[in-house]
């Protein structure tokens, strides 16, 4: 495409190469991470990266009569003509090569074929061949895929295609749908010898084909757009992940109580459905800190508004919810109604707030309240309109906020393309900001919580794009009530938290259909240990609390939800050493034994941070399973047996047992179980020790505010020798709430120890 390399330049950390045909640019970011651009269109800033930090990184380039080369310390880069580049490393590995023949599919349909499919409700959306941006790979064999967002099928990627494209769907997604709510076009490829990760930052529509097309090369492409792609190399997936998430950003440590069980329903629709919610779960026991209240609270569906007649004093409601710890999380959704006289309408009107057609008239389609408008969010005054507003929601007591429609949906068709947006100072279409849509309005809503009511904010979004999880969770959307929904949560959840979007979870017990009592009794053994665990259901199906499926379930469902809440300090120090690391909470096995070829294509277990392998039921009927332990010792969560790793072994799980193992090593803060966080005052922390060798980190702060920034916090260090030697060190002491104790539990037997310095040693044998 660029012809052949006429001469390069090297400035500081960017190399200039001019081509025949036009420009490229590799900048030298580090020795591990370089980026790949070429312009052909005016596409602003990146929505992902906010600060592109360039190390003063030491590198080599030279030209020989075939290729340009470029060698940090950590890889090796040889530049071709047409832009073609191969990367590698230093000892001669190859990591990544781009494929020098044409792109070639193994089927080709003629349209006659294609016509007959169609006419017996085949869909047949024929892709085109090439593509004005395309990047292709050499597929070597030993390819597997992780990463690339919200999406279906299995944990590897190899074989799949889809295209980047937020999509609100709602029938049933299998395997084959190309596109969910979410763009995060990051792609991390391990190999035999090595491992890199590829992030293309195009918020067009883009087209990933991970060798369904051809056994000989993968590609990444759009249609519009800049060539733009950072590759990143490392010793270990983990690095890929930190080098991803330097750029994009990590996520921030959340109010502790937002780690807590949420309620949710489309249906509850007055004031009183939502009071019997809150005192059915005090009544039997269940512990719960959140209920989300949808559509349903507002007037005629319009945002920031409340329905007068059905919560005709939501003020009073929530105020009275929060003595008995519930916080209340209100859905809002882009879509503003058409109507004189609806004060946020006519706000936006009049300042020029809306998106507009070709013709500079404000744009209109449908949404939920009818005819609706659109809030431009790609302008600053927009988005600082939109965070103010959140106060109309602070001031009834509304702790968090659900971003919801936000792909943007629309029910009168697809929005064009070419609807005028804003991209901040210049004028952009539908087509190049409508995968940053939902990013830009949870970047609003973040900044309007942060602004007015000082906390942590409590943002949940259905769509988003790269660079999202500075500002918000998210949930995989409208899920169904069907075994096999429950079996993809776990490749979903793991390879979202995998592309830096860790705090996120699935519809416990689904969104769409009826559930069963059994199902959701097994989802809720998945839910528990996902790091945004709520329960949510459709209007007319099957109301899903606990209690609707009788006794059994009941006691079963508390158990899990109290495992959860006693496990909350560790959940929190996860997100805490996430916000350095990048590390998603709920991982793939293959995260921390990649070496291990048994893991790399497991779908069916997961671990939480490194110490909690997770191996749950998710076939009906089933009531043992086929577990796989990676190498060193394990140690049965229920029974306290002492297993070896690097094996199978079949584990007996009656309805009422999620197999768990814990790491030998291991030490495990737990919290009393509550009804809700701030129930109890936590003055002596349990920790569940396991023999063998270990080290934690764990974290005490406030649990709501910013001020550990300032360093009002507690860590400790905490660490296991084989011999049973326990030590306790308070490292950092910012914050004036401390343990006055530790319970130890280990091998049976527990120990009060009182904590009154910096430091302990105790003799556990």
């Amino acid at each position: 495409m660029l012809g052949k390399i006429i001469s390069f330049e090297k400035n500081k950390q960017d190399i200039t190469v001019v081509f025949e045909n036009g420009i490229g640019t590799i900048s030298v970011l580090n020795d591990c991470m370089v980026r790949i651009f070429s312009k052909t269109e005016d596409n602003g800033k990146s929505k992902a990266i906010e600060h592109l930090e360039k190390i003063d990184t030491e590198f080599d380039v030279i030209m020989n009569q075939e290729n340009l080369i470029i060698r940090t310390k950590k890889m090796l880069i040889n530049v071709f003509d047409g832009f073609r580049i191969d990367f590698y490393k230093l000892d001669g590995t190859v990591l990544c090569k781009d494929y020098r023949g044409e792109r070639k599919p193994r089927v080709e349909l003629g349209e006659e074929f294609i016509q007959l499919m169609e006419q017996e409700g085949h869909e047949h959306k024929k892709e085109e061949q090439n593509h004005r941006i395309q990047v292709v790979k050499e597929l070597e064999g030993d390819e597997f895929f992780y990463g690339l967002g919200d999406r279906t099928g299995f944990l590897n990627k190899r074989g799949y295609e889809y295209e980047m494209w937020n999509t609100d769907d709602p029938k049933p997604h299998v395997d084959s749908y190309k596109t969910l709510y979410k763009t995060i076009p990051f792609l991390i490829t391990l190999k035999t010898n090595c491992v890199y990760g590829i992030f293309f930052d195009n918020t067009n529509r883009s087209f990933w084909d991970m060798g369904k097309e051809s056994n000989d090369y993968y590609y990444f492409a759009s249609d519009a757009g800049n060539l733009d792609y950072y590759f990143f190399t490392g010793e270990s997936i983990k690095d890929i992940i930190k080098e991803y998430t330097s750029l994009t950003g990590t996520v921030n440590r959340p109010q502790l109580w937002s780690l807590g069980y949420h309620q949710s329903r489309w249906g509850y629709d007055t004031e009183h459905d939502v009071r019997k919610i809150a005192a059915s779960f005090r009544e039997h026991r269940i512990p719960c800190d959140t209920i989300h209240l949808d559509i349903d609270y507002m007037e005629k569906y319009k945002v920031f508004t409340w329905n007068k007649k059905n919560f005709e004093h939501p003020k009073e409601l929530i105020e009275d919810l929060a003595k008995e710890g519930f916080k209340i999380v209100t859905i809002i959704d882009p879509g503003v109604k058409v109507e004189k006289g609806y004060p946020i309408y006519e706000e936006g009107v009049k300042h020029n707030y809306f998106v507009k057609d070709a013709e500079g008239e404000i744009y209109v389609n449908q949404v939920w309240p009818g005819d609706a408008v659109y809030p431009d969010f790609g302008k600053k005054e927009v988005r600082d309109w939109w965070a103010d507003n959140q106060k109309l929601l602070l001031k009834h007591g509304v702790r968090g906020v659900w971003n919801d429609m936000n792909e943007p949906a629309s029910f009168k068709g697809e929005i064009p393309d070419d609807i005028l947006f804003s991209d901040e100072d210049r004028i952009a279409t539908h087509g190049e900001m409508h995968n940053v849509y939902g990013h830009l309005m949870s970047k609003a809503t973040y900044a309007g919580l942060k602004k007015h009511d000082k906390r942590r904010p409590f943002v949940i979004t259905r769509a988003c794009y790269a660079g999202s999880q500075k500002y918000t969770t998210g949930w995989t959307g409208d899920n169904h009530s069907i075994w096999a929904h429950l079996q993809m949560a776990i490749p979903q959840l793991c390879n979202l938290g995998l592309s830096g979007m860790s705090y996120v979870g699935t519809d416990v017990g689904g969104f769409g259909s009826d559930t069963t009592a059994e199902l959701l009794t097994r989802w809720v053994q998945v839910g528990c240990f996902s790091p945004l665990f709520r329960n949510h259901s459709n209007m007319g199906s099957l109301y899903q609390e606990p209690w609707q499926f009788g006794e059994e379930t009941m006691e079963i469902y508390r158990q899990y939800v109290e495992l959860r809440y006693k496990l909350l300090p560790y959940f929190y120090d996860l997100f805490v050493s996430g916000e350095t690391s990048g590390l998603p909470i709920m991982r793939p096995l293959v995260l921390h034994y990649e070496t291990d070829e048994r893991v790399r294509e497991l779908n069916d277990e997961f671990l939480v941070g490194e110490s909690i392998l997770v191996a749950p039921v998710v076939m009906q009927g089933a009531r043992s399973r086929m577990v796989y332990l990676p190498e060193g010792k394990w140690v049965d969560y229920h029974t306290q047996e002492e297993l070896e790793g690097g094996q199978f072994m079949i584990a007996k799980a009656p309805l009422e047992k999620c197999p768990m193992y814990i790491k030998a090593g291991s030490i495990l803060p737990n919290y009393p179980v509550q009804n809700y966080v701030g129930e109890k005052e936590i003055t002596s922390l349990t920790l569940d020790i396991y023999k063998g060798e270990g080290v934690y980190i764990h974290y005490q702060d406030d649990g709501e505010s910013f001020d550990y920034e300032k360093g009002v916090y507690n860590e400790y260090k905490f660490s296991v020798t084989k011999q049973g030697d326990f030590t306790a060190e308070l490292v950092h002491g910012g914050y004036e709430k401390k343990y006055d104790s530790f319970l130890l539990t280990y091998e049976g037997k527990e120990i009060l120890v009182p904590f009154e310095g910096k430091k302990i040693q105790v003799k556990l044998i």
